[in-house]
């Protein structure tokens, strides 16, 4: 059976970690501690040649960074931030993308174990059941998550959920009661999963009901016949559109204004992301902002620490970092009189703002 870096740990008598920082920053080991994890490699057979390499002290200064895609600009800021501190840090950056598909994130993470890289920023489908990541963790290879909302991982990220909530709580202050949400596939996105879940919450303290998301393809520029009759037909189509991103939120208000609806005097959007775009559209977009550059620098520096054995040391201990969220009003929501019923906001007063 082939040994792991919890072989090397049990034998040498160290945690993981120490091991993980000998095989990846030697020179960050005190040299007696260095020389035993060498030894328990050694009597293991433990000699992946990537690994064996830096425990020579042959220091790559590489760090690879995995994204979804580049065509959605959130992924571009956070890689901002990301270039900005390794460029001045001395590190070099390779980067892959993936399209959420999990081929690709196999091929990414191997072609990029293969270059001695010396740890990792990605962003993955579902953080809390990734195979590849159990993976990553058992060889040692350091890494830290974006966007990635989990409690289980090394990651930055804004909560969605309590950022949706904020946001469909902003469309019902407006009035708005009739409120759909518009997503990708929920099963290929923590994230989307998490902003559905903030949007149900919503809802439901408001006194009313949430409804599905509507799953749309998110690669798509144009919206199917069959979503746009769905969004604009019937007495009780949807007053108020939460779009799960800022692209999509592009997508549906061409859709709409094809359409021949008017934004937002037929029907409010509120997008996700806070790309700054969003700001030169006509109206501009109403949004959820998440700090992408800033998660980008966050997930530098965190791992940055554990690469160079300074994590035990930053100030946060817990794996996660969670960013504040902020709400741009834009000009796409609209406020409606429900003068017939009462204020859902009114309604649901005594009730306690969740995940504060």
């Amino acid at each position: 059976m082939t040994p792991t870096i919890k072989d090397v740990a049990a034998h040498a008598g160290f945690s993981i970690a120490t091991v993980s920082r000998a095989i990846n920053a030697p020179h960050t080991v005190n040299p007696v501690t260095l020389d035993k994890v060498r030894q328990s490699i050694d009597a293991l057979h433990f000699r992946p040649s990537p690994l064996g390499r830096q425990l020579r002290g042959e220091r790559t200064r590489l760090i690879g960074v995995i994204l979804p895609t580049l065509a959605n600009p959130v992924f571009a800021e956070c890689l901002q931030g990301i270039d900005e501190l390794a460029s001045a840090q001395g590190y070099r950056l390779m980067l892959m993308t993936t399209q959420y598909d999990a081929e690709r994130e196999r091929h990414a993470i191997e072609t990029l174990r293969e270059q001695r890289v010396e740890g990792l920023i990605l962003t993955v489908a579902d953080a809390d059941t990734h195979p590849l990541l159990d993976e990553l963790d058992r060889a040692g290879l350091l890494y830290v998550l974006m966007h990635n909302d989990t409690v289980r991982r090394p990651s930055v990220a804004v909560d969605n959920r309590l950022a949706a909530y904020d946001g469909v709580r902003m469309l019902i202050a407006h009035g708005h009661r009739r409120i759909l949400m518009l997503a990708g596939t929920l099963a290929a996105s923590d994230r989307a999963r998490q902003r559905h879940l903030g949007y149900s919450q919503a809802m439901q303290q408001a006194g009313l009901t949430p409804a599905p998301a509507l799953e749309v393809d998110f690669n798509a520029e144009e919206l199917s016949p069959a979503v746009l009759a769905h969004l604009t037909s019937g007495a009780n189509r949807p007053s108020a559109l939460f779009c799960s991103n800022d692209l999509l939120a592009m997508v549906v208000m061409r859709g709409l204004r094809r359409a021949r609806l008017q934004i937002p005097h037929d029907m409010s959007i509120l997008g996700f992301d806070g790309l700054a775009m969003g700001e030169l559209l006509s109206p501009p977009l109403a949004t959820i902002c998440a700090p992408n550059r800033e998660i980008g620098c966050a997930a530098w520096q965190r791992l940055l620490a554990r690469v160079t054995g300074s994590y035990e040391a930053m100030s946060e201990t817990s794996l996660t970092l969670t960013l504040p969220h902020s709400l741009r009003e834009g000009a796409t929501i609209a406020a409606i009189s429900n003068r017939n019923e009462p204020s859902p906001l009114r309604a649901s007063a005594t009730v306690e703002r969740p995940f504060a």
